[in-house]
């Protein structure tokens, strides 16, 4: 068999830097995956027992890279299992591609086995969305998708049918009557200008100084930009919050920061928005505006990528469209040097207080012993690089609150879909895409439970491996769920991380434990 369309879309996506695709074969992308084969020194296939699993590794993939991540489902159902990962990505404003198989094409439209019209099944979840009838559309259709999901930071849907997947890669059947030639394409995208205007700047600058009590909300779109934000909160004394997929934009223990916002925040971050007269939301989209200053109460200064979502949650007197970092880097000489800080300092003493009562939660003397002391042991342990991905529930307040940034750490949920079981999958999926971190840990109650499709065997990321190793404390948060707080030690042998249960044990004693005892393949359990 000679190079075939399913070639010309993996050569493609390689020529766009895509390195991993994320899925699980079937009969419907049978010549998807021979594509993949043969081309397997320059992208790899990362296999998974659910084809859910792969849409979050992509979406997890693309959260922690800043690139687009693919995932590979075939015809029918397997392209319906993606959809919930991928309304994860469109919620989070995630750049993923999604391909999929199809029955072949004269096939299409006899009811035959698993047809499912993915195409018209996709048209909410997705920016662009096509079949392929044709192999002169590759890979011309690939560029078009990798560049609208980049550009509106959104998902991309190609479905390929069966019999044009190991189709001549050449081949162009039919006869041409449109004045245009097969489509021929590049792999290149232009990006839009991330540096707001000047006057836009200025008239920021204006507005913050002209303000008395500022706070700024940072949201998911000023992660990168963490020394411009401490700088801005420093110049104007004004704290910093954070939304929870904004947590790692500056360190938990910073002078400037208040923490969280919302259900999963702190009292001085809903305190302070009660008192403040100026808000700067930088890189944010918050959606429950009952937690933000009612309308007409502050004056609103906006950073913003997208210019559809500035403005969108409360009256703004000054929208801008840009990149958070570049925005504040040209904003930053234009701003006064506050004198009065006796409002951040009123912050900082609540805060104080907040973190007094956060670790009193967690501590070891507590009978039965809190959820929030796991969380804080594994805060403990873990490096400044780490990452946590955390499930939905009420494991994430815990984790919102007792995992700590600091350093180079990272934290990674299911932003505004806060769908089920993300915590594995996202691990796993960053982990790929940085190798050199030394944890990556996942955390979930109920919902890790239902993770019947585990992306990879636990087993793949044990020491011996020498990968970084991946945290399973799906046994033990069970436990919790289970038992409404109550965390049973002797449950702690599921733990794949023995140091972490022998500093649950050692921290917490309980009747008949005489000790950690190590198992030699791995984990271990309280001695009784």
């Amino acid at each position: 068999m000679g190079r075939i369309a399913s070639e010309a879309l993996i050569e493609r996506l390689a020529d766009w830097g895509v390195d991993t695709v994320f899925g699980l074969p079937g009969d419907g992308i049978n010549g998807i995956m021979e594509g993949l084969r043969r081309h397997q020194d320059r992208v790899r296939f990362v296999l998974v027992h659910h084809e859910e699993a792969a849409a979050f590794m992509a979406t997890a993939h693309a959260k922690a890279t800043g690139r687009i991540g693919v995932c590979l489902a075939t015809s029918g159902p397997g392209g319906i299992h993606l959809l919930n990962g991928l309304y994860d990505a469109k919620l989070d404003h995630m750049p993923v591609l999604a391909i999929t198989g199809m029955q072949e094409t004269s096939l299409l439209g006899t009811g035959y086995q698993q047809e499912v019209n993915l195409d018209k099944l996709y048209a909410d979840v997705a920016e662009y969305d096509q079949m392929i009838y044709n192999p002169a559309q590759l890979p011309s259709v690939v560029d078009n998708a990798v560049r609208t999901a980049c550009a509106r930071r959104g998902v991309a849907h190609i479905t390929v049918p069966n019999d044009i997947q190991v189709a001549d890669a050449d081949a162009d059947p039919w006869q041409h009557v449109a004045p245009a030639r097969s489509p021929a394409t590049a792999p290149v995208m232009a990006l839009a200008p991330g540096r707001p205007c000047q006057d836009d700047l200025e008239r920021v600058a204006g507005l913050l100084n002209e303000g008395g009590k500022t706070a700024i909300l940072a949201g998911a779109g000023a992660l990168h930009a963490r020394e411009e934000l401490l700088a801005v909160a420093e110049t104007l004394a004004a704290p910093i919050v954070k939304t929870l997929s904004g947590k790692a934009a500056v360190p938990d223990d910073s002078p400037f920061t208040t923490g969280g916002i919302g259900l999963l925040g702190t009292r001085p971050s809903e305190e302070l928005m009660e008192q403040i007269d100026t808000l700067f939301m930088v890189g944010t989209n918050f959606p429950c505006t009952r937690h933000l200053p009612a309308p007409g109460k502050v004056r609103v200064a906006q950073i913003e990528a997208d210019p559809a979502r500035a403005g969108g949650r409360l009256p703004t007197e000054v929208p801008v469209v840009g990149d958070a970092k570049l925005a504040l880097q040209g904003l930053l000489p234009l701003l006064k040097q506050r004198t009065d800080i006796s409002f951040l300092e009123d912050c900082q003493g609540k805060m104080d207080k907040w973190r007094r009562s956060m670790a009193a939660l967690a501590d070891p003397g507590r009978d039965p012993i809190a959820p929030q002391y796991v969380v804080s042991v594994l805060d403990e342990l873990a490096d400044d690089d780490a990452v946590l991905a955390c499930d939905s529930g009420t494991i994430a307040t815990w984790a919102a609150r007792h995992w700590g940034i600091r350093g180079g750490r990272g934290f990674f949920l299911s932003g505004n879909l806060a769908t089920m079981a993300p915590g594995l999958p996202y691990a796993l999926g960053i982990q790929r895409a940085f190798p050199q971190i030394r944890w990556a840990s996942a955390l979930g109650g109920t919902p890790a439970r239902l993770r019947v499709n585990l992306p990879l065997r636990p087993s793949c990321t044990r020491p011996r491996t020498g990968r970084p190793r991946s945290l399973l404390a799906r046994r033990l948060s069970g436990c919790w769920t289970s038992a409404f707080g109550r965390v049973c030690l002797g449950e702690c042998r599921a733990l794949t991380m023995p140091r972490m249960g022998r500093a649950l044990c050692e921290g917490h004693s309980h009747p008949g434990c005489r000790g950690w005892e190590h198992r030699p393949r791995g984990g271990g359990h309280c001695r009784p």
